[in-house]
């Protein structure tokens, strides 16, 4: 799930914000006044910023120097103020509202794969763990993290079943396949392997369920 910080100045830009909760983004909406505040914030993938009245203000949030390199900037413009939008803003895109929603969507999409190589529909995140299920690569804190196939398929597998506790036996047949003869212990190893890649400090994205087996927790 990418997760994009909304900065609005009016109470209508909530509606942009259903928008892209129900195509399935986290959302954080922010008032314009603390963006500054909140947009150095390293997680998210995008920052969508609703022009101001003062354009003079607008051009000073998009020039900031706290804005993540890898965030992906859109403004929001009414179709009045395009006259006034200078073409050297360091912007991945603009939205004109009232727009459709599949334009909305594409245009974000876009911009997100432009700064980071990723599409953002073929992702998966939990915190600081990014999963990019096209390119099978695995990002922790943004830094790159190298898996197994296996690793790989363990981890995008508990992570599609979110909150669901998986005995050894049954990832054994889902992840390795009906023809694998392995024991179970080699469920043991691999989670062992994979816990050690993706889990820093007290960060814990895959939970041992006492004598029943594994489970990726639904509040990450």
């Amino acid at each position: 799930m990418q997760k994009i910080l909304l900065l609005f100045q009016t109470e209508g830009m909530n509606s942009l914000k259903r928008e892209f909760e129900i195509i399935g983004l986290e959302v954080e909406a922010v008032p314009l006044a603390n963006a500054e505040a909140e947009m150095v914030r390293p997680e998210f993938d995008a920052i969508i910023l609703e022009a101001a009245a003062n354009l003079d203000e607008t051009r000073r949030i998009i020039e900031s120097p706290l804005r993540p390199a890898k965030a992906a900037l859109l403004l929001v413009v009414r179709a009045d103020q395009l006259p006034a939008i200078d073409p050297a803003w360091p912007l991945d895109d603009f939205l004109v509202l009232p727009g459709p929603s599949d334009e909305i969507n594409s245009r974000l999409r876009r911009a997100i794969w432009k700064r980071t190589g990723i599409d953002a529909a073929n992702t998966l995140r939990a915190k600081q763990l990014l999963v990019d299920l096209a390119n099978y690569k695995v990002f922790v804190a943004d830094q790159p993290v190298t898996l197994t196939f296996k690793e790989f398929e363990l981890l995008r597998f508990l992570m599609t079943n979110r909150g669901k506790v998986f005995t050894r036996e049954a990832l054994l047949n889902r992840v390795w396949g009906y023809e694998y003869f392995g024991g179970a212990r080699t469920v043991d190893v691999h989670i062992r392997r994979l816990r050690s890649k993706i889990e820093t400090g007290s960060t814990v994205y895959v939970e041992t369920v006492r004598n029943v087996g594994y489970r990726f927790p639904a509040e990450a």
